[in-house]
């Protein structure tokens, strides 16, 4: 459950999403009748929910999706012992189906083209200072995402002062003004919805990639990830690949290739030694 409902984290510090020493996952978001917080954890094999705030009704008729409970792994096969020991090891990591999906969007933007940890910096500070506190008794102070309409009024200095260039402002601003055509993207077929997603500008194939993942599509792959297509060369022929190559490799797990990557990456076996110097980190802020 913590590693379904992690893929919709962004960083150890997340405002909106967080677990408590007792394993339990709280996450804020916002749905159409309101702001929602809940708590999820599993107790005595079964998932048990706790909702607060408006929008608590409308959360618990999505709260199924969201743990996976429609991914469907039938046909799935490892194929290769490493594979195997990952299903082995997490057999019960699902893929969820978040249905917010500009929620989904916004902070995937923000890691374009940039380290995680410099996204989920900007990330925190523009949720922290345009989000709403969330509701219920929440373990950590916590923040509800902001709005389409809040997300379009944050000024062009306080994306500079996050960190945030201007390309992924103006590409965040654009997914803001379309935000209801976005939504809409949730109830068509994953490859159609993908298609329509990339038509906005600034939203390539790794966005729409991860964005498809967290919306159920377990045969997505990020092609474009800084790491991913080295690190699966590596794990596969001994040495970094490409994205081309990449794709080569992970070809007979379609149509599962997402999920197979998911279990990999659960397992901490797609991580190629780090030898060469780190990625350089720019600090927009000070442009």
């Amino acid at each position: 459950m913590r590693r379904t409902l992690g893929m919709l984290g962004k960083g150890p510090y997340d405002p909106a999403h967080a677990v408590a020493p007792d394993g339990a996952v709280w996450r804020a978001s916002s749905m159409p009748s309101g702001a929602v917080t809940y708590r999820v954890t599993v107790r005595d094999g079964e998932v048990v929910a706790h909702l607060w705030g408006d929008g608590a009704a409308d959360a618990a008729d999505e709260l199924g999706p969201l743990l996976g409970r429609d991914d469907d792994w039938s046909g799935f096969e490892a194929r290769l012992p490493l594979v195997a020991e990952a299903r082995r090891r997490h057999p019960g990591l699902r893929l969820p189906t978040q249905r917010r999906i500009f929620e989904t969007l916004v902070p995937i933007v923000i890691e374009q083209r940039v380290p995680g940890v410099d996204a989920y910096a900007s990330w925190r500070r523009l949720v922290r200072r345009y989000g709403a506190p969330a509701p219920g008794p929440v373990p950590r102070p916590m923040w509800v995402p902001p709005s389409a309409e809040q997300w379009r009024a944050v000024p062009s200095w306080a994306w500079h002062r996050a960190g945030v260039d201007p390309g992924r402002a103006r590409t965040v601003v654009a997914a803001a003004q379309r935000a209801s055509a976005v939504q809409r993207l949730v109830d068509l077929p994953v490859t159609e919805a993908s298609r329509r997603l990339r038509s906005l500008d600034g939203v390539g194939a790794w966005t729409a990639a991860e964005v498809m993942v967290r919306l159920g599509d377990g045969d997505a792959v990020s092609v474009g990830d800084y790491n991913l297509a080295k690190d699966v060369g590596w794990l596969f022929d001994g040495s970094p690949g490409d994205d081309t190559r990449m794709l080569e490799l992970v070809e007979p797990w379609r149509p599962h290739r997402g999920r197979m990557l998911r279990l990999l990456l659960a397992s901490g076996v797609l991580v190629r030694p780090r030898r060469g110097p780190r990625i350089t980190r720019e600090d927009h802020r000070a442009r």
